[in-house]
């Protein structure tokens, strides 16, 4: 057993979480559940009262935070310590939202001086192509800009340019490409015309398979169209700290916008990985999505941990992981701009804490890394809702919603706020089967079927929830609400004592993706792999089954 199921604490939070009460009879024993378990930050407000907690919970929940030293883990972080021990790497994305004047170093490097120039040679291309200043090949200015990238070069970039679609210049339109399925890049590119196209290829290594297949799709595509080798460095910029590549392939050097290895793919969009999102909605707005963030990494830093938001929220993770046998979790977004969301935050919490070994690598005796799932309010209320509500399974829940929309239009946000509010309520109280034959003693039914409806209509409640409201979804406010999900992230690994920023069951895939595409390219049979492989491999080259 590890040392950490083996602690008091451990076991008292075991011990509390089968003695609390119901939800419903928490609520009503204390009229002041809110006020203490409900706090504001940086623009959000973070209602956690519809948990399964209590003062002791929170007390222990504090308490292993403690015991697992999280606090010097936080510091550890924001002083650029290798905390990534199997790649030896710093972490420091959070050096990207700092202050110009933060000292923040790297093997001696001054990092934030890195960020800043590379943040103004940002802003002087996107005003080049925002004021028509940069041209095509033909003359013309750049409409479309086309965003090839794949996991963290690509879902970042493109859900907070989905997210931010009401702070959109009128000057530029951005699609993204990353699935190596050649119909994803050739949807792309119906329509669009190669004289005013700008293509943004995003790669650390300017290598990635599905993300070079795409760019060389994009260069022929542009070629085909009338452009030359020559019009490429006019047409295609990279994301790459590999410049040697990148001019091989026709890209300017100055064109050329680097990366750091401090920076992992899925807490990229901070960088020059998002320059598509600045170059839709401007490089002042893109400051503001930046500001936000580093208001949030100030109180992760600095606010105690019993009125830390992402701390918080972590623990209440782990506390539904380990001690409630919760195995997924969901994200609802009540507000269509955000209805992207839960996939960012599937990627950055499923790849960050996928993991079953600690850092010494000791296998571990705890569940880790919760399936993290969800959609759009108020669709889901038609769906998977069910599931939620009666099904067998604990599924915690986060709402989230702005208190003003981009698109007031008669009654539409109201009704949205209360189907909302009104979730969050059904999953708390439930429906007693009393309750449910109240609700039918006037009906027709005869007394047998008012019994069995009734046990049908019963729904056990004590769902937990929390509740995320900001006053309107902003540059600002979304940066806050990305980077509370990046901390929420980064304590759920600390407690579990696991290695969040590392991702090495990804590339075992690339690897064996690697040598599978070198034997269906192959003349001969593959059969020196398992026979399901080495059968779809000749079923794929014969062309049909």
């Amino acid at each position: 057993m590890t040392q950490l199921t083996t602690s008091l604490t451990w076991q008292q939070l075991k011990d509390n979480a089968a003695s609390l009460p119901h939800m419903r009879q928490m609520f009503a024993n204390d009229p002041q559940r809110f006020d203490k378990m409900s706090l504001s930050a940086c623009g959000l407000l973070l209602d956690y009262s519809k948990n399964r907690v209590n003062d002791d919970t929170l007390k222990l929940l504090f308490a292993l935070a403690e015991e697992t030293n999280l606090p010097n883990k936080i510091s550890a972080m924001f002083d650029g310590e290798r905390i990534n021990n199997t790649e030896q790497r710093a972490v420091l994305h959070t050096a990207l939202r700092a202050k110009p004047d933060a000292n923040m170093q790297v093997d001696g490097g001054h990092v934030v001086a890195e960020v800043q120039q590379t943040l103004a040679k940002m802003r002087q291309f996107v005003e080049q192509l925002q004021s028509g200043q940069w041209q095509g090949y033909t003359g013309k200015p750049i409409t479309d800009i086309v965003s090839i990238g794949i996991g963290g070069s690509f879902l970042g970039p493109k859900i907070v340019t989905q997210a931010l679609r009401p702070y959109w210049g009128k000057q530029l339109s951005c699609h993204f490409v990353a699935n190596v399925d050649a119909s994803s890049i050739c949807e792309k590119l119906k329509g669009l015309n190669a004289e005013t196209t700008l293509f943004v290829m995003s790669s650390k290594s300017f290598g990635t398979q599905e993300t070079l297949t795409n760019t060389m799709s994009a260069k022929d595509w542009f070629i085909q169209q009338g452009g030359t080798q020559q019009d490429i460095a006019k047409h295609f910029v990279a994301v790459t700290s590999n410049v040697t590549k990148a001019t091989e392939f026709g890209i300017d050097a100055d064109n050329i916008f680097p990366m750091w290895d401090w920076v992992g793919g899925r807490y990229s969009l901070w960088s020059a990985i998002g320059l598509p999102i600045a170059l839709v909605i401007g490089m002042d707005n893109f400051i503001q999505l930046l500001e936000g963030a580093h208001q949030m990494d100030e109180h992760f830093a600095n606010a105690p941990i019993e009125q830390n938001m992402p701390v918080i929220m972590g623990l209440l993770s782990v506390l539904y992981s380990n001690f409630h046998s919760a195995q997924s979790h969901v994200i609802l977004t009540y507000d269509h701009y955000l209805r992207g969301l839960p996939a960012y935050f599937q990627q950055l919490d499923m790849e960050s804490n996928g993991k079953s070994v600690t850092l010494n690598g000791t296998d571990v005796d705890y569940s880790t890394g919760p399936v993290i799932w969800g959609g759009e309010g108020t669709n889901g209320q038609h769906a998977y809702h069910q599931l939620l509500h009666q099904g067998t399974a604990l599924i915690p829940a986060d709402f989230i919603m702005p208190l003003q929309s981009h698109n007031p239009l008669g009654g539409h946000h109201q009704q949205l706020a209360s189907n909302c509010f009104g979730q969050t309520q059904a999953l708390m109280q439930g429906r007693t089967y009393e309750e449910a034959s109240a609700e039918l003693a006037n009906s027709s039914l005869d007394e047998d079927q008012k019994a069995l409806i009734a046990k049908h209509k019963v729904m056990t409640g004590n769902k937990p929830s929390n509740t995320l409201l900001m006053d309107k979804l902003t540059p600002s406010t979304l940066g806050a609400l990305i980077a509370l999900y990046e901390h929420r992230t980064f304590v759920q690994g600390a407690i579990w004592d696991i290695n969040s920023f590392d991702q090495w069951g990804v590339e075992l895939g690339k690897v064996l993706g690697n040598d599978v595409l070198d034997r269906i390219a192959a003349d001969t049979d593959a059969t020196e792999l398992d026979a399901s492989s080495n059968n779809l491999i000749n079923i794929f080259r014969h062309g049909k089954i």
